[in-house]
């Protein structure tokens, strides 16, 4: 059965700073010795990001005034930044509004009524709280006191899709299902403090964000004259003997994230064979892929991407662009990513692509048309 993805709707923070604000802010972070600013901005400069949007930089501008209210400048007094606990709670805070905003665009875009949503399915690995913002939307759509809800976390970057096939699944057990799937992350909250390598790459990239779907099994119904989406399918491969390669753990001073210099490496070793058995399988080949929704999880991943599957860089033009605008979001880069694709009028087969912990090769197949 497939899942039509009725409409879209995104949200970002109401205020982004520059890669070289950012980089500016950095060096106060991450460098403790004279050189390392160098490569630092090295690194900022091959990010692929331009900008990036973040809850700490508040409602009044560029400036990281805000910002530097809850992460500080290092000192002897402020060697790695707020708690977790601290970080919670700014999450807790948070995470409600940007996922109300994608939520609620999403349901204007389909001309659904949040009365008519059967199933909810939330998506973030960046922050927990009980209740959270998935039982938050009950009151700010509002959506009815017996929706079933379901709240997939600590996916990481392909939570999305893991999502999407939440979704599928209720609707084959319901036709008359209408899903509201939100994913949302706050990023920032865990810029993490000092000169680490995994560390710093990760402060160079992410960002915040917040993704809706309107998901039913029913015929679609096109209102917007943008490209139809239909999930046909999804697969999903665990590259052995990798759990080292990236993980993401709940540490003192916020989330940490580890990743190795190999996972590109990996990508082109261990995706292109598994795509091929797995398209096959879906009776369709890689050459027939009209377009290639890939998570940019940094620019050597898109670059090792398209390399191994044989696609020029131009292939993954839309996933560099989302990149650039907004950084790496986790769960909701992949769903700007395919809102894009229907504006720019893709059709055909289109394959999304994530990575995450274990290491894990997240896909699904969905028909642009």
């Amino acid at each position: 059965m497939t899942l039509n993805l009725l409409s879209f709707g995104t949200a970002v923070p109401p205020n982004s700073a520059s890669q070289e604000t950012a980089l500016e802010y950095a060096k106060g972070i991450s460098c403790e010795r004279a050189g390392q600013e160098r490569v630092l901005a090295a690194l900022y400069r091959k990010s692929g990001v331009e900008h990036r949007g973040s809850v700490l930089l508040g409602t009044t501008g560029e400036g990281t005034q805000e910002l530097q209210e809850f992460l500080p400048p290092r000192s002897e007094q402020c060697l790695d930044g707020p708690s977790t606990e601290q970080r919670m709670q700014r999450y807790a805070e948070e995470a409600v509004g940007l996922a109300t905003q994608s939520s609620r665009a999403a349901l204007e875009a389909a001309g659904i009524e949040p009365k008519r949503i059967t199933h909810l399915v939330t998506v973030s690995c960046s922050g927990f709280s009980a209740p959270g913002f998935d039982l938050e939307l009950f009151n700010e759509l509002p959506l009815p006191p017996d929706v079933a809800r379901t709240h997939l976390g600590f996916m990481g970057c392909h939570g999305a899709l893991n999502g999407l096939r939440t979704a599928q699944a209720y609707a084959a057990a319901d036709p008359k299902a209408v899903v509201l799937l939100c994913a949302t992350e706050l990023c920032s909250l865990h810029y993490q403090y000092g000169w680490n390598p995994d560390r710093i790459v990760a402060n160079s990239l992410f960002a915040d964000g917040s993704a809706a779907v309107v998901c039913t099994a029913g015929s679609p119904k096109q209102s917007d004259g943008l490209t139809q989406l239909r999930l046909r399918s999804s697969g999903s491969f665990v590259i052995p003997n990798t759990a080292d390669a990236m993980t993401w753990k709940i540490g003192n001073f916020g989330f940490e994230m580890t990743l190795s210099s190999q996972v590109p490496d990996l990508i082109g070793r261990h995706l292109a064979p598994w795509m091929d058995e797995w398209l096959g399988r879906q009776g369709v080949s890689r050459d027939e892929i009209a377009g290639w929704a890939v998570h940019p999880g940094g620019p050597r991943i898109l670059a090792a991407t398209a390399e191994t599957l044989g696609l020029g860089l131009d292939a993954v033009a839309t996933s560099a662009r989302v990149l650039a605008d907004h950084g790496n979001m986790s769960s909701p880069t992949l769903l700007f990513i395919l809102d894009r694709m229907r504006h720019e009028g893709r059709t055909g087969p289109i394959v999304a692509l994530g990575f995450g912990p274990g290491l894990t090769i997240e896909a699904a197949l969905i028909d642009a048309a």
